[in-house]
């Protein structure tokens, strides 16, 4: 990769119908890689007789993007040969991001069978990093084509379209297709969906003044080859390492290790807070916000204070809902007796339905209300979703309650998506897009995927219903921060540092 001094993508040209539809492709990408190694891979674990607690630690697998701000840097500052040449920074990793998810799904696909987990979690691991890089590369940009919150909801809610579109696209299309044959045909029906919109980027306009789409294109390729092959044999080292650990400390699958985890993904964080009254007095010149590393972040802690303690804890309980419900509902359908059939409609057209609903009713509501009355009404929405699985339990089997507990969920967490993505992205400097977006929303599911990693013991514990009783509850307990997140405000820029301030509505 080659350092680049512009962050310019064409941007310009970028506005209306033409940016919606951009963001609608772009979540449709993100989408489907997504669910198929969270909610499909749980379900595919399931029927190949999987322990629930096993199936319980693949849910850290979605771990990963908590830790996105270690590479989002990357993306700030540095470029992929070839493709940035001529499409631009933000557009060439999105490509580089799209031939990753593509190859890592051909290796879930070829070890559908998981006969080796080890094998199974290296390609889960390397599906999530790539998505996760598409993710960083895309939030950057869309902050930096719609700055306000005006602009930001009609964005988001189409980005999110897109991407619970694809959701419903990957579960009721994987799920089928391993009806009617097995899963690695599954996989691979999903890998070619997912690679649709690499050549709709290639055949975009080109950066102003670019030329050579043959030539950029085939060195773009060149250089994705290797930094892929390179990816994911560090991504191998690493998970050999970690099992290696794992084996030498006595850990196996009846080990609770949720504290050991919890210790880890927190400790950056952790340090950052304590760094807190020094970083408040640092100067404009102070080497830790000039660093091109560490340097966005510090300017969150800098910017919002001791207040930033405050969104921190609002938002790591917020979504814990959707992550909980996406990590076991599946599994419960599975126990409950549905077939194959059954969930593949709950996960196409019912989930599709009230998703579409859900992300418009939080997309209206971020566009026209108060960001903390939309984001009380999407808790309240985020609880529900959770709580319907209570009854859907308790209920005798029957498709039509299954239907409606999927549109119920949907909406909820569709609806508390939109808001919440469109709060975050107002928290962001836009110095910084991608980075600080990528540490936000990290920690805003550090809390909820650590929890989702344990979620099988606590399933075997208390039960599903007690389970999603819970989860629900947690949900609904964010909005104890509401009062005093309608009080925050960023802290001034320093004198002849230009740093805009997030301006939320009235």
């Amino acid at each position: 990769m080659v350092a680049t001094a512009s962050a310019s993508d064409g941007s310009a040209a970028l506005t209306g119908r033409r940016l919606l539809g951009l963001y609608l492709l772009l979540g449709f990408s993100a989408g489907l890689p997504f669910y198929m190694f969270t909610a499909v891979l749980s379900l595919r674990l399931a029927r190949h007789g999987v322990d629930v607690a096993i199936i319980g630690f693949f849910a850290w697998v979605a771990l990963l993007p908590t830790f996105k701000f270690l590479w989002a840097p990357l993306l700030e500052r540095w470029s992929v040969p070839g493709f940035t040449r001529y499409w631009g920074r933000r557009r060439g990793w999105i490509m580089l991001a799209q031939l990753g998810i593509f190859t890592a799904m051909l290796g879930m696909a070829f070890t559908s069978s998981d006969e080796s987990l080890p094998l199974t979690a290296l390609f889960a691991v390397a599906l999530a990093f790539w998505t996760t890089t598409l993710e960083i590369a895309a939030d950057g940009w869309r902050i930096e084509l719609a700055p306000t919150q005006a602009e930001q909801a009609p964005v988001v809610a189409a980005n999110l379209w897109g991407y619970r579109s694809a959701m419903v696209a990957a579960g009721s299309g994987a799920v089928w297709v391993a009806s009617q044959a097995d899963w690695t045909w599954a996989y691979l029906a999903i890998a070619a969906a997912a690679f649709l919109p690499f050549p709709i980027l290639v055949a975009m306009r080109a950066e102003e003044g670019a030329r050579g789409r043959a030539g950029a294109l085939a060195a773009g390729l060149v250089a994705s080859a290797f930094i892929l092959a390179s990816a994911i044999a560090l991504i191998a080292v690493i998970d050999w390492a970690v099992l290696g650990v794992a084996s030498a400390a006595g850990i196996g699958s009846d080990t609770n290790v949720t504290p050991f985890v919890l210790t880890v993904c927190i400790l950056p964080f952790l340090v950052l807070a304590l760094l807190l009254p020094r970083i408040r007095r640092m100067g404009p010149d102070a080497p830790a916000r000039r660093s091109p590393s560490i340097g966005p972040y510090v300017d969150i802690f800098w910017r919002y204070g001791f207040a930033t303690l405050i969104v921190l804890g609002f938002v790591s309980a917020y979504r814990v809902g959707d992550v909980l419900a996406l990590a076991l509902n599946h599994p419960m359908w599975n126990e409950l007796g549905y077939s194959l059939e059954s969930i593949a409609v709950a996960d196409g057209v019912v989930s599709l339905a009230g998703a579409v609903a859900g992300v418009g009713a939080g997309g209206w509501a971020a566009a026209r209300w108060p960001i903390t009355r939309a984001l009380l009404a999407g808790a309240i929405a985020a609880a529900a979703s959770n709580w319907v699985y209570v009854w859907l339990w308790s209920v005798p089997i029957a498709d039509w309650a299954l239907y409606t507990a999927v549109a119920i969920d949907q909406f909820g967490n569709g609806m508390a998506g939109a808001v919440f993505v469109v709060y975050l992205s107002m928290l962001v400097n836009p110095r910084y897009p991608a980075a600080q977006y990528a540490f936000l929303s990290g920690f805003a599911f550090l809390f909820a995927r650590l929890l989702a990693g344990a979620s099988g013991t606590m399933q075997k514990s208390i039960g599903y219903d007690g389970f999603f009783l819970l989860t629900g509850a947690v949900s609904l307990a964010a909005v104890i921060f509401l009062p005093f997140i309608a009080r925050i405000r960023a802290r001034e820029p320093d004198e002849g540092v230009q740093t805009p301030v997030p301006v939320f509505a009235a």
